[in-house]
């Protein structure tokens, strides 16, 4: 069964969904445990229009999420510093680039995100 969330930040109201109970436990699991982790789900977020999806790429060793952003060129103040999951938060090309290099195919189509590369 796939799981809405709501929430807000500051006046954006933000929707997540398509989601299953078993994918989110897991992936707490793995980013507490101190693996890099990934979860993709729909979403929809005033501040950044166009993109319907996000992926969330997470581990509990600020370090190691540093070391693994940096070989793409994500910048450790962009971490959402949640205290008991923080993570990069992935949009667009430049979500759909990473998950390629990382072999995240199922993510890919079951999101369609190629449908959004350009040429």
């Amino acid at each position: 069964m796939a799981r809405s969330l709501f929430g807000c930040h500051g006046d954006a109201i933000l929707m997540a969904f398509g989601v299953k109970k078993s994918e989110l436990m897991d992936w707490k699991a793995k980013v507490k445990r101190g693996e890099i982790a990934f979860l993709t789900h729909f979403w929809l977020d005033d501040r950044f229009p166009g993109c319907d999806t996000v992926t969330k790429v997470g581990c509990c060793d600020l370090n190691k999420l540093k070391a693994w952003g940096e070989q793409y060129g994500l910048e450790p103040e962009w971490i959402h510093k949640d205290p008991r999951f923080p993570h990069f938060d992935l949009f667009g090309e430049r979500q759909l680039h990473i998950l390629e290099e990382e072999g995240y195919w199922e993510h890919i189509h079951r999101f369609q995100l190629h449908k959004n590369k350009t040429p």
